[in-house]
């Protein structure tokens, strides 16, 4: 009971972000903690148990997603060329975190599940492929497609017009 009210609130701010609907980033949380408890003696400590866990939570939600057949547009690998994604995320100096939150939010599935594991988890091309069952191509894409869309809304959002 210790560990789950530790991390309780802070995992389901990680659940919040890929499922919008509260009830069912609850279920996702809840189901995440079972998993992590029946498979407690799995977890060997070469990573701390908080990111542990989040990787259990994520996947959840991931499946979660994946389960109401999400519907994600395949990308042709050989007709796509995506600059380095690294360059250029800068936002206008004004914004906030909850502005750029708010407009991961905004995104289509395939783009906002990308974004979300490359700049908030950390994860790289090939975890996410792994992850999302998708090519680094199409995750490098969906990066970058995503990039720009979001670069888009909080460009609007400076010059007062909104999504």
């Amino acid at each position: 009971m210790a560990l789950y009210k530790q991390y309780c609130d802070g995992m389901f701010k990680v659940a919040s972000r890929y499922l919008r609907d509260t009830a069912e980033a609850e279920d996702a949380l809840q189901e995440a903690f079972i998993k992590a408890f029946k498979k407690l003696d799995q977890f060997k400590g070469d990573v701390t148990f908080g990111a542990w866990l989040k990787r259990i939570v994520i996947n959840t939600c991931l499946d979660c997603i994946k389960a109401k057949k999400a519907i994600v547009e395949p990308l042709d690998d050989e007709l796509l060329h995506v600059p380095d994604e690294d360059s250029d995320w800068s936002v206008p100096d004004e914004t906030t975190m909850d502005e750029v939150l708010a407009a991961i939010g905004q995104l289509p599935h395939n783009f906002r599940c990308v974004v979300q594991l490359y700049l908030l988890e950390g994860y790289d091309h090939r975890e996410i492929a792994s992850i999302l069952d998708i090519s680094e191509s199409a995750s490098r894409t969906n990066l970058y497609r995503g990039k720009l869309q979001l670069q888009n809304t909080l460009k609007h959002l400076q010059y007062g017009t909104g999504y």
